[in-house]
C-alpha cells in the first residue's frame, strides 16, 4: 500500500532507539574540533583534524552530516573583488614572483601586518611566516605600524629559526618593510628582500589567507576589550590553535608543526643513510 519493502520496515522496527557508542564518541570529537576553532571550523577542516589528530577515520561529507545532526555552522566569508597591478618597486623586484611552494623550512620567509580593535583603539599586529609549512615563527603587536614594528617580528623568527643565512623575506611595499632601517636589519641578517606589486594582494597571498584565517576564525567581531587580552588570544592562536591543532591543506592535511617535525625527521634518516 505505501509501497515500502519488507525487509526495509522490519529494518525500521528493529532500529536502535539511542545511538551507538561509536556515533556519540565520533559526535563528541566533531564537536571538540568545532568548539576548539571558536565555531569556524568547517566540514574539511573538522575531517582532517578528527583523522590526523585523534586518529579516527573521518570524510568531510560524514563531517557534514553529524554537524546538521549537532546544529554546528561554519562562518563563512563573502567573495571580493581583487584589483591586479603589474607596477613593481623602483629599487627592490618582485624575486619570488608568487612561487609559494618551496623545498625546505628557512627558505623564504614572508611578512606583512594588520590591524585589530583592542580596548578603545586598534593594534597593529605584524606577522613573519615559513612559506614551507605555512608557520607562523615571529610576531610582535603594538600600537604604532612602523619598522620597530616589523623588525621585531622579524628579529623574533631570526633567533627562533637558529639565525638561517641566506633567506628570502617577502613582502609588501609597504614604509615599515621599504624604510631604511627595515633594510639594514635585512642586511644584518644577511637576507634577500623582494616586494610585491604595488596594490596587488595575490602577490603576497599566503599571509592575506593567514590575516582572514586570523580574523574569521578567532578575533571576536566586536574585537578585544584590551591590549592584553589581544595578545593572550592571538599567541594562543598562532602557536595553539594554528600550528599545532588546525589542519592545513597545503600541508595535506597535516598541521604546520607535524609537517616540518616530517621533514626534519626524514632529513635526518636520509643523512644518517648517507
Amino acid at each position: 500500500m505505501f509501497s515500502v519493502n519488507r525487509s526495509s520496515y522490519k529494518y525500521w522496527v528493529k532500529r536502535p532507539d539511542s545511538p551507538k557508542p561509536e556515533q556519540l564518541a565520533l559526535q563528541k570529537l566533531v564537536s571538540k574540533a568545532h568548539e576548539e576553532s571558536y565555531g569556524s571550523a568547517g566540514a574539511r577542516t573538522i575531517a582532517d583534524r578528527v583523522t590526523n589528530t585523534d586518529k579516527v577515520p573521518l570524510s568531510r561529507y560524514r563531517a557534514a552530516k553529524i554537524m546538521r545532526l549537532l546544529g554546528l555552522v561554519s562562518c563563512q566569508q563573502p567573495k571580493h573583488r581583487y584589483q591586479k597591478v603589474v607596477q613593481e618597486h623602483s629599487e627592490t623586484p618582485n624575486l619570488l614572483d608568487r612561487q609559494f611552494a618551496v623545498t625546505e623550512p628557512n627558505q623564504v620567509w614572508v611578512g606583512d601586518v594588520t590591524y585589530v580593535w583592542a580596548g578603545n583603539r586598534w593594534m597593529y599586529l605584524a606577522v613573519v611566516m615559513d612559506l614551507f609549512a605555512r608557520k607562523p615563527i615571529g610576531w610582535a603587536m603594538s600600537f604604532s605600524p612602523d619598522s620597530q614594528l616589523t623588525g621585531k617580528a622579524l628579529s623574533i623568527a631570526f633567533e627562533s629559526r637558529g639565525k638561517p643565512k641566506g633567506v628570502l623575506f617577502h613582502s609588501d611595499q609597504g614604509s615599515h618593510y621599504t624604510s631604511r632601517t627595515y633594510r639594514q636589519l635585512l642586511w644584518q641578517y644577511q637576507m634577500t628582500q623582494s616586494l610585491s606589486r604595488r596594490g596587488n594582494c595575490w602577490d603576497n597571498s599566503p599571509m592575506e589567507r593567514f590575516f582572514r584565517s586570523l580574523k574569521t576564525e578567532w578575533v571576536p567581531a566586536s574585537g578585544y576589550s584590551s591590549l592584553g587580552q589581544a595578545q593572550q588570544e592571538i599567541i594562543r592562536y598562532l602557536v595553539s590553535y594554528y600550528s599545532d591543532l588546525r589542519p592545513h591543506q597545503y600541508n595535506g592535511g597535516l598541521t604546520p608543526n607535524e609537517s616540518e617535525r616530517l621533514y626534519w625527521e626524514n632529513a635526518k634518516t636520509v643523512a644518517s643513510f648517507t
